[in-house]
């Protein structure tokens, strides 16, 4: 079990830090981009893994992943079961727990404070630093527990396209759908109450820290 909680500690952490790297711009994007109609189909993409199947895009990410797949035939031996295409598969998965945040964030920035900044010769990197970051940080924070927090239950895309290999791909969903199958009901209950404990309390930290952010804003 914890080869199993090791491996999926580890995904949550990468995936979190690239999702928010990658997202940021992308969800900038959606909320400030000048093409309404581009900006629809890549909210629609964007959201799609909150209705598709698991099973579904771990398919055809498999197939991508494979050997002689369009991404896995630039590497040896392909991405297919292994802890990198993990990394992918997750991060495609968890992409709109971490994107509707910071772009629902940014939707509401004044477009008259973003040209005040650029009237006084601020660039991207100031301004994202000097108004965007300081308006937006609780959207951040957000985005980051629910990017987190999701990984940690992800089932059947790392299934897919992981396969169920100890101590590399074997996260701790699998271990208990394992633990399960073997009639091991003992075992299966400490990971699923585990599972469950670590994401009630993010959330319980999450909404706490909401709800005392609101309070504090109100009083001042």
């Amino acid at each position: 079990m914890l080869a199993a909680l090791w491996v999926t500690c580890k995904l949550a952490l990468i995936s979190s830090i690239l999702l928010l790297l990658l997202c940021t711009p992308l969800a900038w994007w959606v909320a400030q981009g000048k093409s309404r109609h581009l900006r629809t189909l890549t909210e629609a993409a964007v959201a799609l893994p909150l209705i598709l199947p698991p099973t579904v895009l771990g398919f055809y990410l498999l197939i991508l992943f494979s050997p002689s797949g369009l991404i896995g035939q630039f590497t040896e031996t392909g991405l297919a079961f292994t802890f990198t295409g993990l990394v992918i598969g997750s991060v495609l998965y968890s992409l709109p727990f971490v994107v509707q945040p910071l772009s629902a964030s940014f939707a509401q920035i004044d477009p008259r404070l973003l040209q005040l900044g650029r009237s006084q010769g601020l660039g991207k990197r100031q301004l994202l630093q000097r108004l965007v970051l300081p308006v937006s940080g609780h959207a951040f924070v957000t985005a980051a527990v629910l990017g987190f927090a999701h990984t940690l239950g992800e089932f059947g895309v790392v299934l897919m396209i992981g396969g169920n290999i100890p101590g590399e791909t074997q996260v701790l969903s699998i271990l208990l759908f394992d633990e399960v199958e073997t009639l091991n009901f003992e075992a299966a209950h400490t990971i699923a109450a585990s599972l469950l404990g670590a994401s009630f309390l993010l959330l319980v930290l999450l909404y706490g820290w909401q709800r005392h952010r609101r309070g504090r804003y109100v009083a001042a």
